[in-house]
């Protein structure tokens, strides 16, 4: 089964074999028991990084995850009680996906541009950002302003983006567009109840999922995702600063 630390390893592999700096944070949230994955990537040295592009991946791994990473669907309904056919504990396919949130930051370093500017600017980068991510659900773009002698300027551009990976889902990544009804219980598990009149034998199917067969390709799509919106991002800054020179010349 798939763990917490597979998946972090999964994305520091796949951040390294492209060619991006990971700088990984881990955190244990006492009151909820999640555990927190951060990581900051950028591109080029590290000395450099406060000039150019940036993205936090982060993502949160419940108790639920740690239980079925460990014991799997099975044990969790053994817990609580005999296995049965219609407990909601043998169907992986309910539960929420694993949720990445991505928030690229774009340093702007107090340029003066007017507001159509920026607005256009923003615009740019949500196209580019949205054209380079195919796994990304949605992209939201934002803007941080600071007061420079007077007078506010652009500080940064932030855009979150959304990645969905339906980790126990049993049909993998196509659970994310697949009917309900659909389901792959290729696992079965034999459960015997006893009853007045005797024993009985009964078969009972459960969801089977297999995200460490899938996920590391995927996790690999992410971060090239990430790679290309950060190219994307920082070539655009240099074609506007571009445009800022000439229209002062």
């Amino acid at each position: 089964m798939l763990t917490f630390e597979d998946v972090t390893k999964h994305f520091l592999e796949s951040a390294a074999q492209i060619g991006l700096v990971a700088h990984p944070e881990y955190w244990l949230n006492s009151q909820t028991l999640e555990r927190e994955f951060a990581c900051t990537y950028h591109s080029g040295v590290c000395e450099d990084a406060d000039k150019r592009s940036s993205c936090l991946l982060s993502f949160a791994w419940g108790p639920l995850d740690t239980v079925l990473s460990r014991e799997g669907p099975v044990g969790i309904c053994e817990f609580f009680h005999e296995p049965d056919a219609n407990c909601l504990h043998l169907q992986t396919h309910e539960i929420p996906s694993l949720s990445l949130e991505l928030s690229y930051t774009l340093p702007l370093q107090g340029q003066a541009v007017s507001e159509e500017a920026l607005l256009s600017f923003m615009k740019m980068l949500r196209l580019h950002a949205g054209e380079h991510s195919q796994r990304t659900m949605e992209t939201s773009p934002s803007m941080s302003m600071r007061l420079h002698e007077n007078r506010l300027v652009a500080d940064s551009l932030t855009l979150q983006q959304r990645v969905e990976l339906p980790i126990w889902h049993p049909e993998g990544m196509r659970g994310l567009f697949e009917e309900p009804v659909v389901q792959a219980q290729e696992h079965v598990v034999r459960s015997v109840k006893r009853r007045d009149d005797g024993v009985e034998e009964v078969e009972i199917f459960v969801d089977n999922p297999r995200p460490e067969e899938w996920l590391p390709q995927v996790v690999l799509e992410v971060s090239q995702d990430v790679q290309r919106v950060l190219s994307a991002l920082d070539s655009v800054r240099v074609m506007q600063h571009q445009d800022n020179v000439s229209d002062n010349q």
